[in-house]
């Protein structure tokens, strides 16, 4: 037995002036938005609602005591929040929706259920989280030094809301980091054991947008990935609603100590471990679902099945090249922590793995990415 579904209403505009026009914003609606994005799309609008901007409450990706900071300045009549931005503005504000008394540290650790009391809508600016349409959100936990993912069907938007328009903007390195998140969230729902024909089918989807997208980057340069603009917002979207069914992994458990520790972007972190997970995965099932990831890909490249996966690694280097991770300032005395670390908190994750790894498999992981 399976439901699959798609909670948010999924609209798309050409600018940020007809989603304005024609959503009729009002003064009980608050934006969540970065200054450079409201400058240039939101202002000229002269939209009647207010405005908190991310990066007056702190840098990088989302933690606590941001989330906090402009939780304490919400306005009390707000209804409806209107997220504006990246994975960042998108995730604070799926816990934003939520009133009550509690801390945001509260909720991730599950301590309290909090409850829905406000809309949400998200207008996504880059192209790799998904997140418009899933009900996970990830927040770095400052107190306790490490990153904790949540996923509760209260945090679906009510609408999620693709705007070409405000992915042109993004300088290069955004858009390859986002974008390969994306491609990773395709991989890793297709392998899931919780993956269904409907769900694959979005993935799958997704892998092709994408690599034909990068495809088109490697023969006319980083600059003319704005050619492709709408098609990398399409296949975010299209492996978001796949991973919101079937979920992500390894790539993403064993990522987050690179993030909570060394600050990696996140799509960069997913990046770094993603070739040595895969390899794994062949070593330890060669058989199974990964022979049809192959020919996908091999399909998508040109390129034999079992030659598929290495070509595509040196593709994702084009787009975005790798460092070992020493290069970051890590060192193997760290792994076994990391893997410690991973087998504590990311079960969530790990339930859906391809095929099952170890710690010591972990821990060989890292050491290969070194």
């Amino acid at each position: 037995m399976y439901t699959f579904s798609l909670p948010p209403c999924l609209k798309g505009y050409d600018t940020f002036a007809a989603f304005a026009a024609t959503e009729q914003l009002e003064k009980n609606d608050l934006i969540i938005t970065n200054e450079f994005i409201f400058d240039p799309f939101v202002k000229p609008c002269n939209v009647p609602c207010k405005a908190l901007f991310q990066e007056k409450y702190g840098a990088g990706e989302p933690n606590d005591q941001m989330i906090d900071a402009i939780r304490a300045d919400i306005p009390a009549n707000t209804k409806r929040i209107i997220a504006i931005g990246g994975g960042t503005v998108i995730d604070i504000a799926k816990v934003l929706t939520f009133t009550g008394d509690w801390t945001t540290e509260d909720i991730f650790m599950g301590r309290v259920i909090p409850q829905k009391a406000r809309r949400l809508t998200v207008i996504p600016t880059t192209c790799g989280t998904g997140s418009e349409v899933t009900n996970v959100t990830i927040c770095e936990l400052k107190n306790l030094s490490t990153k904790k993912g949540l996923a509760l069907d209260t945090m679906y938007a009510d609408e999620a809301v693709l705007i070409p328009e405000m992915v042109r903007t993004l300088p290069y390195r955004f858009f390859a980091t986002s974008s390969i998140d994306a491609l990773i969230h395709a991989v890793e729902s297709y392998l899931s054991p919780k993956a269904i024909a409907h769900s694959e089918a979005f993935s799958e989807k997704a892998i092709e947008k994408i690599i034909a997208g990068y495809r088109y980057i490697a023969r006319n340069g980083g600059e003319s990935w704005k050619d492709k603009a709408e098609d990398f917002l399409t296949a975010s979207n299209f492996a978001g609603i796949a991973f919101g069914y079937a979920g992500c992994a390894a790539v993403h458990a064993l990522s987050y100590p690179l993030g909570g520790r060394y600050h990696i972007p996140h799509g960069e972190a997913n990046q770094l471990m993603f070739a040595e997970v895969m390899r794994a995965y062949r070593v330890k099932h060669p058989a199974g679902k990964l022979t049809q990831l192959e020919t996908l890909f091999g399909r998508e490249l040109g390129v034999k099945p079992e030659e598929a996966l290495d070509r595509l690694y040196e593709l994702m280097d084009t787009i975005l090249p790798r460092k070992p991770l020493r290069e970051y300032g890590m060192t193997p005395e760290e792994f076994p922590q990391f893997a410690d670390s991973v087998i504590e908190g990311q079960q969530r994750l790990l339930r859906n793995n391809y095929t099952a790894l170890t710690r010591e498999d972990m821990i060989a992981i890292y050491n290969a990415c070194c």
